[in-house]
């Protein structure tokens, strides 16, 4: 799933080289798209680019390759995009963990959880927000603390180093405030979700990366809504 501006963009691109062969400026594409800054293109291509839908060629100014375009279109011009990243987290017992009872814990197995799979998350540059469950994954209570949970899965490696691996699927506790140091989904001017480490500075909000490859991103307050906190990991071999 891309953003509408994501979209529009490498519909610009896919026309503009199909046409001439030549693709568009950095500035010809931030007045095609209505953005600021160049910046605002920059941050489209590098979602593009992990995403799979374009590449850029080494050693060549301003070549870009269309790789692909979505099987599924994403919301038309003019008509609204959804706006935030609401997990309809199961309701019940489905998803949600009960307080711990006096029982003990020994006795018998204690059943799977179904924790809901919203889609994919960017563990590198932010992809678009996650709108619908795809399926659901059983989960050992043990794993889950008490609450609402959702799962997503991981893509990108920006944070190898806090031992979260591309393909991985993260275990999030819905929640929307978080501690310095919590890895969390946060989600970036209400429009795209990524996995990062929070750091609080001051009045501004730091999303750390864990690979020294990838810059940490830091914003005012009003841009970044904390959407879940990290607390398990499931890794298939």
């Amino acid at each position: 799933m891309l953003t509408r501006k994501q979209y529009e963009l490498l519909r610009f691109i896919h026309e503009r080289l199909k046409e001439s062969g030549v693709p568009p400026s950095f500035e010809e594409m931030k007045e095609a798209l209505g953005l600021q800054s160049k910046s605002g293109v920059h941050r489209l291509i590098m979602a593009l680019e992990e995403r799979g839908f374009i590449r850029r060629l080494p050693n060549r100014a301003r070549a870009l390759e269309v790789v692909r375009m979505p099987e599924a279109a994403a919301p038309p011009i003019g008509r609204p995009a959804p706006a935030r990243f609401s997990p309809s987290v199961i309701e019940g017992s489905r998803g949600r963990v009960a307080p711990p009872s006096s029982r003990d814990e020994d006795e018998g197995d204690r059943s799977a959880i179904h924790v809901p799979v919203m889609g994919r998350i960017a563990a590198g540059v932010p992809i678009s927000a996650i709108q619908s469950k795809s399926h659901t994954v059983a989960v050992s209570p043990d794993m889950l603390s008490s609450g609402e949970h959702f799962a997503l899965e991981v893509r990108g490696d920006s944070m190898i180093e806090a031992g979260i691996l591309d393909g991985d699927l993260v275990l999030i506790r819905r929640q929307d405030t978080a501690d310095s140091g919590d890895i969390v989904v946060a989600l970036v001017d209400e429009e795209e979700a990524t996995l990062k480490r929070l750091r609080k500075r001051g009045a501004s909000i730091a999303l750390e990366a864990a690979n020294p490859a990838y810059e940490t991103r830091i914003f005012g307050p009003d841009r970044v809504d904390i959407q879940g906190r990290l607390v398990g990991l499931i890794r298939r071999y």
